[in-house]
């Protein structure tokens, strides 16, 4: 479309996935929820803070539940719909299930935005939704202080193929699908500085949808799948790590980046999300010793439809991540492994 009439971010406090609360805040908010060991047929709920929760209908059904909105944090609507969108329906592909429907939601400072604003950030979504298979059945909307939009996704499995985040294995081989540094990126478009070329390589990924997520599931060796979000690769696998009793291994190096991620935070460009992240979980993370704050800071970049920590058997690694880039995640490689031990996670 042409340049917008009005800069989506100007509205905004934060974007994408950093606008998440920070995950020690979260603990405290979920700290006195009902305990969920009464209902059986969930599958999964809360406890370990997975991407979805899962309720058995039957024996060869499982019904997949998220909802996933935010800030904008592009100014482009159409842009901004497409990210909401594939951000959403990943919760679904995390757990190894195909999306079936969505409901919009909508939030929008409607004396701020125009209307055809409003309806590019619905189109944007909607041809995501078109692009996995699926319709916006429905939703919600109201006025509020900032624009927001997002998905409620529905999505089904069978049983086997449901995929958590807490079922890693001691010696699993950990693979990343999509490069990070799309926080890093936002920044830098906070600032105007982020090129052209940037700004196409961000769009990209974060709207390549991880269909990828229900193929792998299809594969007894492949453990536990995890979408890596808004509390960074570190936060993610932190989860992981809690959630399977294991100690994760993340190799700095080996974590693909977006292609100017790292000159840009060597050059100070870091959201507010990343030192919030590293303040909630860091007693849960080892660093090696001289580790720059940059690198550290890629770490806990919060990404906003970022790719999928995976989880396999040792000797399927490298037949997985050929099947990946195959189906289109080229950045996809082996960042780690998991062994038995303390649960947290250890960067080498």
């Amino acid at each position: 479309m042409n340049a917008p009439q009005v800069r989506l971010t100007s509205l905004a406090h934060g974007g994408g996935c950093g606008c998440k609360l920070a995950p020690n805040v979260l603990q405290q908010l979920l700290a006195d929820q009902p305990a969920m060991a009464a209902y059986k047929q969930l599958l999964v709920g809360t406890d370990t803070a997975d991407d979805a929760a899962v309720w058995q209908h039957d024996e060869n059904t499982c019904i997949i539940a998220t909802t996933d909105f935010f800030m904008p944090m592009v100014d482009d609507p159409f842009d901004f719909g497409r990210i909401a969108a594939t951000n959403a329906i990943s919760d679904v592909y995390a757990m190894g299930g195909k999306p079936v429907m969505a409901l919009a939601v909508l939030g929008m400072p409607v004396d701020k935005i125009p209307i055809e604003m409003v309806r590019e950030i619905l189109k944007g979504g909607a041809s995501v939704c078109a692009k996995a298979g699926i319709p916006v059945a429905g939703g919600h909307s109201i006025d509020c202080p900032e624009p927001v939009y997002g998905l409620a996704v529905i999505g089904v499995a069978r049983p086997e193929q449901v995929r958590r985040n807490a079922d890693a294995k001691a010696g699993d081989a950990l693979i990343l699908t999509k490069p990070i540094g799309v926080g890093i990126y936002s920044a830098a478009i906070k600032k105007g500085v982020l090129p052209p070329a940037g700004y196409t390589e961000m769009i990209a990924t974060t709207t390549l949808l991880n269909k990828v997520g229900a193929e792998l599931a299809e594969d007894k060796d492949v453990h536990a799948i995890t979408d890596v979000t808004g509390f960074g690769i570190l936060g993610h696998g932190l989860e992981m790590a809690r959630g399977s009793g294991l100690t994760l291994n993340i190799k700095a190096s080996e974590v693909p980046l977006l292609a100017q991620a790292e000159k840009l935070a060597q050059e100070g460009f870091v959201t507010g999300a990343s030192h919030r992240n590293w303040a909630s979980y860091s007693a849960g993370v080892v660093l090696p010793e001289g580790i720059p704050d940059w690198r550290r800071h890629l770490l806990t970049d919060p990404q906003t439809s970022g790719g999928l920590l995976v989880a396999c058997a040792p000797g399927r690694a490298a037949d997985l991540v050929a099947k990946i880039k195959a189906a289109g995640y080229p950045a996809a490689r082996v960042v780690g492994n998991a062994e038995a031990g303390e649960a947290r996670v250890r960067v080498g």
